[in-house]
């Protein structure tokens, strides 16, 4: 069974969610992260794997479901943070963010019988998912991140290595007001939704 890997942030305002402020606050920001990444981990809490893992960036708090083990973050760029977390898995594993809160059970429970990777590609240019069935650091060390072309990088660099790869569903990561409200209509009844409805209602936004 696969390794469930959650990497994120602590939700402190000015830490997160930055590209939100403005129009919202950076206290409001966090607020949207932190829904986020409680959506996302109830998710993986509720997808069956071998076991779950939230590499953080920061100190876990009350929004933390049980179940997870909860490791630090490395240091260095994001490229070999990542690395870092498919280095502590022994076996298969799928690691995706906390920008996708509208990500659901069916679309992280993956089989890799047919195949040696799963790529869910970000319509930001980036990706919300990646799994390796024999987690190799250096598949991601190097590959640069944040650009428009880091998912297609990343994903070439699965393929230049000779992997099976079956892709996931486009989707669409919190970085904008305009993601936000995207992401919230394609999840309405998520803790995510409800709080950006309720932060719209305060700002008459």
């Amino acid at each position: 069974m696969t390794t469930l890997l959650v990497i994120a942030k602590e939700p402190r305002p000015g830490r997160v969610k930055t590209r939100l402020t403005p129009p919202f606050t950076p206290r409001q920001a966090a607020s949207l992260a932190e829904a986020a990444l409680t959506d996302t981990l109830h998710t993986v809490a509720a997808t069956p794997a071998a076991r779950r893992v939230l590499v953080l960036d920061g100190t876990p708090g009350p929004w933390l479901p049980p179940g997870f083990d909860v490791v630090p973050q490395c240091a260095g760029g994001l490229d070999e943070r990542l690395a870092d977390a498919f280095a502590r898995c022994a076996g298969p594993a799928l690691l995706i963010g906390m920008d996708t809160p509208q990500v659901t059970p069916d679309l992280l429970t993956v089989d890799f019988a047919g195949c040696d990777a799963y790529f869910g590609p970000a319509e930001d240019g980036g990706f919300w998912a990646l799994g390796l069935a024999e987690p190799d650091p250096a598949l991601l060390r190097g590959v640069p991140m944040s650009t428009p072309v880091t998912g297609a990088v990343q994903r070439e660099r699965l393929v230049a290595a000779g992997l099976r790869v079956c892709d996931l569903p486009r989707l669409r990561d919190v970085d904008t007001a305009a993601d936000a409200e995207a992401v919230a209509a394609a999840a309405p009844h998520g803790r995510f939704a409800v709080r950006l409805a309720r932060l719209r209602a305060v700002t008459g936004r």
